[in-house]
C-alpha cells in the first residue's frame, strides 16, 4: 500500500517521478502528489489516478528540476481529499520548507501534535504525516539529517520517508521502520522507491535500506546512520528481476498475464530443488536446519489473505507427509494471542511481498518465545526474509496484478516441497518422494492444459455474473482452494462469494441457497469424493446451480452438475497446484464483465505494511 518514489541526481526529476508512480500503482492508492526543489518548493496533489496528477502538473508548469519526491497514498488517517495527499510540508510561517512523503502509520501523532499546537504550528490536513513534517521543520537547525534523525526518535510506528528542505537545496535524507524503502544507486544520481518496479528502469544496483536507518544522500555521495547517528554499512546489491519481466507484454492485464506465467512460474520454483536420482528435495535455505525440522514438535504457519490459504493448504501437506502437528493461524491474530510457543516449534510465515505488516510481526513474536523462524517469501531482501532464521524464496517472478495469483501457486509449491523434504528426513522413503516429485514436474503441463480452457470458463461464468451471492465449497485440500476461488471473486469483481468446507454448508449457510444460486464446488477425485458428490446434491434438490472443478475423464460428475471446468488427476497433495487455476479465470472474467479495474481493485493494497 502506498507508493514513494524520489530521485536526486543531474537529469529531469519529474519524468523519474511520474513513471516510478505508474510502476506503483499496482500497490493501490487514492490519491497522488509530488514536489520538487528549484529554489523553492513546487507541490502538486490530486485525488485519483496518476494520470490525474500528470495532467496537473503539466498544466501547471514550473516543474523542472533535478531533485523531486512523489507518492501514492492509501487513506489511513482521514479521507481521500487533495490536502490529505502527500508530499506534507512543515509550517507556512514557522517552518523552514521542509516537505515530506510517509509510508506507515506515525501511532502518537496525536500526542505529537497537541505539542506542536502549543508550539504554534498550524495543521491543515488531518494525517500523521503532516505532524512528522511540522516535528522536523521544529527541530531543523540547519542540518536535515540531524533533524530528521531526532524527529525519528520521537515517533512510535512504522515509517518509510523521502525529505526536502529548501534550505538544503542539494540534500535528500531517506529513511525506513517497519515499511520497505530502498535506494537505487546509479551513476551520479539515486532513485528512491518502496520496491524496485520503480528503480529497474534507470539501475539494477540498489540498497535495501534496514529498520531505524537513515541515509543522506546528494548527487555524488551517500552515507547511512541509525536513527542515533551511528555510521552503518549499506550493502549494495543486484536486483533480482529486470524491466522486460514488470511489463503486460501482449497481455491487457497484468493478472491474465501472472495466471498465463504460472507455469513457467512453477517451473523455475522447482527448479534445481528436485533430485529425482537420489529421491531427495534440496531447499538450501534450510538446509542447515534440517535436523531441527525432523524433529519438530509443531509447526504453525501464519499469513494473512491469500498467503493464509496457502499455509491451510501447508497444513494439510506437513500433518499428511511429515506427520509433523500442524495449524495454521491469521497472522493478525497470533500477534495478540497469548501463543502457545513450546520448546520444538517452527513458525513459518509466508508472505509474498515479505513485508506484510502482521506477518512480520507475528513472525517476530514467535522468534520472541524462541521458535524456529522461517520464512516463505517471494521478494529478495524483504524484510521478512532477513527476519527469519531461514526460508525459501518463491522465485515465481514480480506479481503485479493486486489479486495473487501466481504467487498462490508459488506458496502452495515450496510448502509441498518443504513438507516432503521433512518427510524424507521422517518417514517417507526415497522412492515416495521420488513419485512425489516426478508428479509435480508434470504439473505446470498440467496447468497449461487448465489455461487452454479459459474460453469455457468464460462463456460459463457469462452465464451467472449476474448473481450477487456465491458459494465455493471443498474438501480437505480442496477446502482451502475453495476460500481462495471465492477471495479471488470477492476482491476482483466485488460480487459477494463464501468459502468454507462442503460439510458446514448444511450447518447454516444453507438457508442461503435458492433458485439458481451458482455455488461452485472443488470436487474432484480423492478421498472424500462420495461425500462432496452427497453435498452437491444438497444443493441441487434446492435449487442451486453447481459450477464443478473435476477430474478429467469423471463422467459421472456430468449428471449432477450444470458446469465443469476439467483439471488433470494428480495425487491429492498436488490437486491445489490444479483446483485453483480455473478459479482465478472465473474471477478474472467476471471481473471483465462487471467493468471492474482487473489490477487495481477497489480499496486493495498489494503489500499491505500497515496494521
Amino acid at each position: 500500500m502506498c507508493g514513494i518514489v524520489a530521485y536526486i541526481g543531474r537529469r529531469p526529476a519529474l519524468p523519474v517521478l511520474l513513471e516510478g508512480l505508474k510502476r506503483l500503482e499496482y500497490r493501490g492508492y487514492d490519491s497522488a502528489g509530488l514536489a520538487v526543489l528549484n529554489g523553492g518548493l513546487k507541490v502538486a496533489k490530486a485525488v485519483g489516478r496518476v494520470a490525474v496528477l500528470e495532467d496537473l502538473v503539466n498544466r501547471q508548469g514550473g516543474f523542472d528540476a533535478t531533485m523531486g519526491v512523489a507518492h501514492t497514498r492509501w487513506a489511513t488517517h482521514g479521507g481521500v481529499t487533495e490536502k490529505n495527499a502527500h508530499p506534507h510540508r512543515d509550517d507556512a510561517t514557522l517552518g523552514h520548507g521542509v516537505v515530506v512523503i510517509h509510508n506507515g502509520i506515525i501511532e502518537n501523532y496525536a500526542t505529537l501534535k497537541r505539542y506542536l499546537e502549543e508550539k504554534g504550528h498550524v495543521f491543515t490536513s488531518e494525517t500523521d504525516t503532516e505532524v512528522l513534517a511540522h516535528l522536523i521543520g521544529e527541530l531543523y537547525r540547519g542540518d536535515l539529517e540531524r533533524a530528521v534523525q531526532s524527529a525519528l526518535r520521537e515517533v512510535t510506528g512504522a515509517y518509510a520517508i523521502a525529505v526536502m528542505c529548501a534550505k538544503e537545496p542539494d540534500v535528500m535524507v531517506v529513511a525506513r521502520k517497519g515499511s520497505p524503502l530502498m535506494v537505487g544507486v546509479g551513476k551520479d544520481e539515486y532513485v528512491v522507491a518502496s520496491d524496485s518496479s520503480a528503480i529497474v528502469a534507470h539501475t539494477t544496483q540498489a540498497i535495501t535500506l534496514d529498520d531505524y536507518t537513515v541515509a543522506r544522500i546528494t548527487r555524488d555521495s551517500f552515507r547511512t546512520t541509525t536513527v542515533d547517528n551511528v555510521p552503518v554499512t549499506a550493502e549494495i546489491r543486484e536486483l533480482e528481476y529486470d524491466l522486460g519481466q514488470i511489463d503486460l507484454g501482449a497481455f491487457d492485464h497484468y493478472m491474465l498475464k501472472e495466471i498465463h506465467e504460472q507455469p513457467n512460474a512453477l517451473r523455475l520454483c522447482m527448479k534445481g530443488r528436485l533430485d529425482l536420482r537420489s529421491g531427495q528435495i534440496v531447499l538450501g535455505g534450510v538446509s542447515e536446519f534440517a535436523r531441527e525440522l525432523a524433529r519438530a514438535k509443531r509447526v504453525i504457519f501464519v499469513g494473512q489473505g491469500t498467503a493464509l490459504h496457502a499455509g491451510m493448504v501447508a497444513e494439510y501437506l506437513m500433518e499428511d507427509l511429515a506427520k509433523i502437528p500442524t495449524d495454521v493461524d491469521f497472522a493478525s491474530e497470533f500477534r495478540y494471542r497469548n501463543p502457545m510457543v513450546e520448546e520444538g516449534t517452527v513458525v513459518v510465515a509466508i508472505s509474498q511481498s515479505g513485508e506484510t505488516a502482521d506477518t512480520l510481526a507475528a513472525l517476530q513474536e514467535a522468534k520472541q518465545r524462541g521458535a524456529l523462524a522461517l520464512g516463505l517469501v517471494n521478494v529478495v531482501g524483504s524484510s521478512i526474509s532477513r527476519e527469519t532464521d531461514a526460508g525459501v524464496y518463491l522465485r515465481v517472478g514480480p506479481e503485479i496484478g493486486v489479486a495473487s495469483t501466481k504467487a498462490f501457486l508459488g506458496q502452495v509449491c515450496v510448502a509441498t516441497m518443504l513438507a516432503a523434504f521433512v518427510g524424507r528426513r521422517r518417514f517417507l522413503s526415497a522412492d515416495a518422494v521420488r513419485e512425489l516429485m516426478e508428479q509435480m514436474e508434470r504439473v505446470p503441463s498440467h496447468i497449461e492444459r487448465i489455461l487452454a480452457q479459459s474460453e469455457e470458463i468464460k462463456r460459463a461464468t457469462a452465464r451467472y455474473v449476474e448473481r450477487d451471492n456465491w458459494l465455493f465449497l471443498g474438501r480437505g485440500y480442496n477446502y482451502p482452494v475453495a476460500l481462495e476461488g471465492a477471495l479471488k471473486l470477492k476482491e476482483i469483481s466485488y460480487i459477494h462469494a463464501e468459502g468454507m468446507p462442503a460439510a458446514e454448508m448444511k450447518h447454516g449457510p444453507i438457508a442461503l441457497i435458492d433458485e439458481g444460486m451458482p455455488v461452485v464446488f472443488v470436487a474432484t477425485r480423492n478421498s472424500q469424493y462420495e461425500k462432496i458428490l452427497s453435498n452437491i446434491e444438497e444443493v441441487r434438490s434446492r435449487g442451486g446451480h453447481v459450477i464443478a472443478v473435476a477430474t478429467e475423464g469423471d463422467e459421472e460428475i456430468r449428471r449432477h452438475v450444470q458446469e465443469v471446468f476439467w483439471v488433470p488427476d494428480v495425487p491429492e497433495p498436488l490437486q491445489p497446484l490444479l483446483t485453483v487455476v480455473p478459479l482465478q479465470l472465473l474471477a478474472y472474467h467476471a471481473a471483465l464483465m462487471r467493468g471492474r479495474d482487473v489490477d487495481k481493485p477497489r480499496n486493495l493494497a498489494k503489500s499491505v505494511t500497515v496494521e
